[in-house]
């Protein structure tokens, strides 16, 4: 087997890809449900508390997304559970969606099982890359009707419409699917790891 070399064309393409990676997340823009920006740290001190109330008051997390977002929906869902010791799970059980996307079209495959499942106190938290997913958005839409709490995390535009829907909203400043994707899994898994810590503290 011929190994490139050390002059090899990707050697600056993965320094400037694992650079992004390690950077982006520093850089995210948290905004709260009047579009004001707010710090990451007073973003995160919300979620997190209101996770805790949430679940206090014996209600649940609910994470939806597509795709790959689906399959970190289904990941955050299970460690909230297993690691943070919250009522949470991910709406994306495939039976559910693809009779909902038959028998209603697929735009309505959240907000279906939430209108259904979701109860008032409940923490709705929305992952879209594009913030532009119509069954996200509509999901978000579902979760308001029901009086539950809205977290997103989106990418791609600036200006994307999820962005402007939740309580607290986090966008990543980037348009490539696995960074953004990437960055969504660490900023959540990173919440996490602060709910879960024995001395977790309100964030200065």
């Amino acid at each position: 087997m011929n190994y490139p070399s050390s002059t090899s064309p990707f050697q600056d393409s993965i320094a400037h890809y694992f650079e992004t990676l390690g950077t982006l997340p520093r850089r995210v823009c948290a905004t709260d449900h009047r579009a004001q920006v707010i710090g990451l740290d007073e973003a995160f001190n919300c979620i997190i508390a209101d996770a805790r109330a949430t679940h206090a008051a014996g209600n649940k997390l609910m994470f939806i997304g597509n795709g790959g977002s689906a399959g970190i929906a289904s990941h955050l869902a299970i460690d909230y559970r297993k690691n943070g010791g919250l009522r949470a799970l991910a709406l994306n059980d495939s039976a559910a969606l693809t009779c909902l996307a038959n028998d209603l079209g697929y735009e309505h495959v959240f907000a279906t099982q939430i209108e259904m499942h979701g109860n008032p106190g409940d923490c709705l938290i929305a992952l879209s890359s594009s913030g532009a997913s119509a069954n996200i958005l509509r999901g978000v839409e579902a979760a308001r009707r029901r009086g539950s709490s809205v977290v997103t995390l989106s990418g791609f535009k600036a200006d994307n419409p999820l962005r402007s829907r939740g309580d607290i909203n986090l966008y990543v400043p980037h348009e490539a699917y696995g960074i953004v994707e990437i960055a969504h899994l660490a900023l959540c898994h990173a919440m996490l790891d602060l709910l879960a810590s024995p001395n977790s503290q309100p964030l200065s």
